[in-house]
C-alpha cells in the first residue's frame, strides 16, 4: 500500500485551509462588528464637534457671549482643534473597517472555492482505512493514524509561524513608536524651559509620526488577532487611538498646556508599553507552542521510519 497518497494530501490540506479561514472569518465578522458600532459612534461625534464649528462661525447667541467676554478666538480654535481630533479618530477606525470588510470578502470567496473539501477528506480517509483493514495488518493502521496526525500538526505549524510574524511586525512597530514618543517628550521639555519655535515644531512633528505609526499598529494588532483565531491562545489587543492624537499648544493659553502634553506622552509610553509586553507574552506563548509540535512531529517521524523499515509486504 502505498503511504503517500497524493489524493490525500492535498484534500488534507484542503481540509485544513479550510478550517482555518472558517476561524479567521469568524474572527474577522466580530471585529467588523465592533468597528462597524466604533464607526457609527464616531461619525456621529465627528458631526457634533463640525456643528459646534459652524455654529461659532456663523455668529450664533455662543459666538455673541464669547466676543462680549473677548473669548471667541480662543473658543473657537478650541472647537477646531476637537473637530479635527474627532475627524483623525473616525478616519482611522473607518480605515480598519474598509481593511475588514477587504479581508472577509477574500477569505469568504477562497472558503466558498473549498466547500465540500472537508467531507471529500474524511471520504478519501474512510476508503483508505478500510483498504488497510482488508490488508489486515495493525502496523499499516498505526501509519494511517500517524500520517493523519501529522498532517494536522503540518497545518497547525504554518498557521503558528504566520502568527509569530504577524506578532513580530506588531512588536517591531511598538519599538518606533516608543523612539518617536521619547524624542517628542524630549522637544516637548526643551519646549517648556524656552526652546522657541524650533522645539515647539520638532515636538509635534515627532508626535504626528508617532500617530501615523499607531494607526499602522492597529491595524497590525488587528492581524496578529486573525492570526491567532486557529491557536489554541487568544489575546485581546486595542490601541487607543484618542491617546496618540495630535496634542494642540492653542488648546489652553500659557505653559499648562505644555505641562499637559509632556504628561500624555507619558501616559501614551505607558500604554504602548503595555501593548509591547502583551504581543512579547503571546509570541512567547507561540514559540513554546513551535516547540511542542517540532517535538511531535519528530517522535512520529521516528515512528514511521521503524514501521515502514519492519513492515513486510
Amino acid at each position: 500500500m502505498s503511504y503517500y497518497d497524493e489524493q490525500l494530501r492535498r484534500l488534507q490540506e484542503q481540509a485544513a485551509r479550510s478550517r482555518h479561514l472558517k476561524a479567521t472569518i469568524q474572527e474577522l465578522r466580530s471585529q467588523r462588528d465592533v468597528l462597524t458600532a466604533r464607526v457609527s459612534e464616531l461619525e456621529a461625534l465627528k458631526l457634533d464637534e463640525q456643528a459646534d464649528v459652524e455654529q461659532l462661525e456663523h455668529r450664533s447667541l455662543a459666538a455673541f457671549f464669547y466676543n462680549v467676554i473677548g473669548k471667541m478666538d480662543e473658543r473657537l480654535d478650541k472647537e477646531r482643534a476637537e473637530a479635527y481630533a474627532a475627524s483623525v479618530k473616525y478616519d482611522a477606525v473607518a480605515k480598519e473597517l474598509a481593511a475588514v470588510d477587504g479581508q472577509l470578502r477574500e477569505a469568504e470567496a477562497e472558503l466558498a472555492g473549498l466547500e465540500g473539501c472537508e467531507a471529500r477528506y474524511l471520504a478519501a480517509l474512510n476508503q483508505k482505512a478500510r483498504a488497510v483493514k482488508a490488508a489486515g495488518g495493525p502496523d499499516a493502521a498505526e501509519i494511517l493514524r500517524l500520517q493523519a496526525r501529522f498532517a494536522f500538526l503540518k497545518s497547525q505549524r504554518t498557521e503558528l509561524g504566520e502568527a509569530i510574524s504577524a506578532g513580530n511586525t506588531a512588536f517591531k512597530t511598538t519599538d518606533r513608536i516608543l523612539s518617536k514618543l521619547s524624542s517628542a517628550h524630549n522637544w516637548g521639555t526643551w519646549d517648556l524651559i524656552g526652546g522657541g519655535p524650533i522645539a515647539e515644531m520638532a515636538k509635534h512633528d515627532h508626535l504626528d509620526k508617532a500617530q501615523a505609526e499607531v494607526e499602522l499598529l492597529q491595524s497590525q494588532l488587528r492581524e496578529f488577532k486573525t492570526e491567532l483565531a486557529d491557536v489554541t491562545i487568544q489575546a485581546d489587543m486595542q490601541v487607543n487611538v484618542e491617546g496618540f492624537l495630535r496634542f494642540a499648544d492653542w488648546f489652553f493659553d500659557g505653559l499648562s498646556i505644555d505641562f499637559v502634553i509632556l504628561d500624555k506622552i507619558s501616559q501614551s509610553q505607558e500604554q504602548v508599553q503595555a501593548v509591547k509586553a502583551q504581543i512579547e507574552q503571546a509570541l512567547s506563548s507561540l514559540h513554546a507552542m513551535v516547540k511542542e509540535v517540532d517535538q511531535e512531529q519528530a517522535c512520529i517521524n521516528g515512528r514511521l521510519e521503524t514501521l515502514l523499515q519492519e513492515a513486510r509486504l
